[in-house]
């Protein structure tokens, strides 16, 4: 399997335990900054850019096998020996994949507001609606804001995508390949298939939103079966972001800080 080299924001000191914070899906690591301050007061933090994110390396494949590989390759690279995962989203579904075929690698496993199964919405008409944007004609990032407001009217989700559009040379540009997102779609809003893999016994903490309904019941039961599950009240699919405290304060106890 080919792996790539990720490219990561670190926080805190050497000398503190490892945890590593994947994002999701048209995320980056600053996404994660604020939270991986605070948790670098104990911990050595490493917000990682997944393959074709932020400034890690584009690759064709984009599935969970392969973004886990990633992870495996940062730790041993980085001369790790075991870490503590926060991850989100892809990058939770990304986790759970790597707490189930790297365990000798994991201390501590954080999954938020995703489970290990599979999704029915699709991706693919937004990667559309972001490839309709016509780059060539825009003088500023207004213009692509207002071009998408019908399509996406969720004003923090647009902005949220929007921050994968750059400027550079004097011209606007995806910092994504959107081609590469439309044709990995299905591996993101998939699952692997697990028959042949053992449940993972680490300690695991999934993470819940009030108002989110991507944690079915009993969907984590079968392979993450000493797994607790907190729910945080108020908040979707974006808890971090819409219940910081709450969110903050649920990791720490976890992780007893």
């Amino acid at each position: 399997m080919e792996t790539v080299e990720l490219v990561f924001e670190e926080h805190g000191v050497a000398t503190n335990p490892p945890l590593l914070i994947l994002h999701g899906f048209f995320a980056y690591s600053r996404n994660w900054r604020q939270i991986a301050e605070k948790l670098a007061q104990t911990y050595h933090v490493y917000t990682l850019d997944a393959r074709n994110h932020g400034a890690s390396p584009h690759h064709a494949i984009m599935d969970y096998p392969s973004m886990a590989a990633d992870v495996a390759r940062f730790i041993e690279q980085h001369e790790l020996s075991t870490v503590t995962l926060l991850a989100h989203s892809m990058g939770g579904k990304t986790a759970m994949w790597f707490a189930l075929t790297y365990p000798h690698l994991l201390e501590q496993l954080i999954v938020v507001d995703i489970a290990p199964v599979p999704y029915k919405h699709s991706f693919a008409p937004l990667v559309q609606t972001l490839q309709n944007l016509s780059l060539s004609e825009l003088t500023n990032r207004k213009q692509a804001d207002v071009f998408l407001t019908h399509a996406i009217p969720d004003n923090s989700y647009r902005q949220f995508l929007l921050q994968n559009l750059v400027l550079k040379s004097g011209g606007y540009q995806w910092r994504i390949d959107l081609d590469i997102f439309k044709r990995n779609a299905e591996n993101v809003t998939g699952f692997p298939d697990t028959q042949n893999v053992s449940p993972f016994m680490g300690k695991t903490l999934f993470i819940a939103g009030g108002n989110s309904s991507y944690i079915p019941a009993n969907s984590t039961d079968a392979l993450f079966p000493t797994a607790q599950t907190i729910v945080i009240s108020d908040a979707e699919h974006w808890i971090h972001v819409q219940q910081p405290e709450a969110f903050l304060k649920t990791v720490t106890d976890f992780l007893q800080i």
